[in-house]
């Protein structure tokens, strides 16, 4: 219950109670009113109402929030199946790297021998030449021009005949040595195309094999544990907690593990390993063993932290935040400590409850108001059992004073004309004080008072319960 609500349901108390007594102690005497009617505890009677002393305190008061919370584990989230490669694309695209490089190979192994094949050719083809250049000087270069033919103007014997058939004779070399050249030249052109056409083949056996390794770290990269037939072997129960190393499900046998953390690694297929921060806490099972296995939810878990939710009033976010101290009330009446660890800044509209007939808009619903989610980590865990949900009641602390003047709720007399007062005893003697409040603490049932005739110690008196 909100704080403002216990204060006026107190301030309505003490007006009706107040109110009587206040008939009853309408001056103020030098002699007891009570004598004679004091118990021997220190009680004093006032006609037919019991009473008893109490002291005024200077202490430390503080104001708490009743508020409704649930009790649970925190950090819902899900484990899934990550979607990816399947294991035989790999094996497909290792197969394709294996082809590529297999070509290249081939290619290279061509570009080899054919260029060795044009080294040879381009040595004949000097060899020619440097041969044509010595059978064809001279009278012989004459005679090249004429594919060989013997000079029309050569004598036809003799001495001088004997030189013009040595003339003959090497003309005819000559054009032997030309035919030989250009053949070699021919020869030489044929393998120096096909070493630029080995060259190219050899160039596009690289880019496929660049392309291939690519496509392969690639699918690497997205690899994934299950295939299409692959299904799930084991599961877990709800309610199971699972820690480092244990297995959170298997696919086709294989364990797929837990393992703390978040590292990024492409040494494992997707979905082999599953990361966690810490131990998780089954609370849903989407998958059945024997099932295929596809990307998406298996799991629904929870961290092992137990936590409370509370749905507050967005109007009393100004009054809570992350450190204050709370204390639990458990589905059982016992109570344990808790500290508040976050305050939502976004205010939600929770769903409309049914109102009946409905008013003047007849609407049948009733719009609540907007709410903060606050949530709060007890202090001892243990204390809160294991319920996966549990109604909790949660006191927070609102407002808090130090050194204030402190008396018993109980202890305040609501005047007639308005406003309170206290009954203070000194010695024998009874007067009215009239006094102004300050913070109401529920929890202890004090409230803090001043004024001038107030001190720490004095005795006043109060109703016996």
């Amino acid at each position: 219950m909100p704080h403002s609500a216990h204060t006026n349901r107190n301030r309505r108390a003490l007006a009706a109670a107040g109110l009587t007594l206040v008939v009853a102690v309408v001056v103020v005497i030098a002699t007891d009113p009570f004598a004679g009617a004091t118990s021997a505890g220190g009680g004093v009677a006032d006609n037919t109402t019991a009473t008893s002393l109490a002291t005024v305190t200077r202490q430390s008061l503080s104001a708490q929030t009743q508020v409704s919370g649930t009790l649970g584990y925190a950090g819902s989230s899900s484990i899934r199946v990550p979607s990816g490669t399947a294991p035989s694309a790999v094996s497909q695209a290792q197969q394709s790297v294996a082809s590529a490089e297999a070509m290249l190979s081939t290619a290279r192994t061509s570009l080899a021998a054919d260029g060795e094949a044009l080294a040879n050719n381009r040595a004949t083809v000097s060899a020619a030449r440097a041969k044509e250049a010595v059978d064809c000087a001279g009278d012989g270069a004459a005679e090249s021009a004429s594919s060989g033919s013997p000079s029309s103007g050569s004598p036809s014997g003799g001495e001088g005949s004997g030189g013009g058939a040595s003339a003959g004779g090497g003309s005819g070399v000559c054009a032997s040595d030309v035919q030989a050249v250009s053949s070699a030249e021919q020869g030489s052109s044929g393998a120096a195309a096909k070493v630029t056409a080995d060259r190219a083949q050899v160039s596009s056996a690289e880019k496929q094999l660049a392309s291939a390794q690519a496509n392969l770290s690639a699918v690497r990269s997205s690899a994934t544990l299950y295939g299409q037939s692959s299904t799930f072997t084991q599961l877990p129960s709800v309610g199971e907690v699972i820690t480092r190393g244990q297995t959170v499900y298997a696919i086709s046998g294989r364990p797929v593990v837990l393992q703390y953390g978040s590292p990024a690694t492409r040494k494992l297929p997707l979905g082999s390993v599953v990361f966690e921060p810490g131990p998780v806490r089954v609370t849903s099972v989407t998958a059945t063993v024997g099932q295929a296995v596809i990307p998406g939810p298996v799991l629904g878990v929870t961290t092992t932290a137990r936590q409370v939710k509370i749905a507050l009033d967005a109007a009393q976010q100004a009054s809570v935040k992350v450190g204050d101290a709370v204390t639990i009330t458990l589905p059982d009446n016992q109570t344990t400590p808790g500290r508040i660890t976050y305050v939502s800044s976004v205010a939600t509209s929770p769903s409309s409850k049914s109102g009946g007939s409905g008013g003047a808009g007849g609407s049948g619903e009733e719009e609540s108001s907007p709410t903060i989610e606050v949530d709060v980590t007890p202090t001892n865990p243990a204390a809160t059992g294991h319920l996966d949900q549990a109604p909790v009641n949660v006191s927070i602390t609102t407002e808090s004073v130090q050194e204030a003047l402190a008396v018993p709720i109980d202890a305040l007399l609501a005047l007639a004309g308005g406003g309170y007062a206290l009954e203070v005893v000194e010695g024998r003697a009874h007067r009215l004080e009239a006094v102004s409040l300050g913070l109401f603490d529920d929890a202890d049932g004090l409230v803090q008072v001043s004024g001038q005739g107030v001190s720490a110690g004095q005795r006043v008196v109060m109703p016996t319960t």
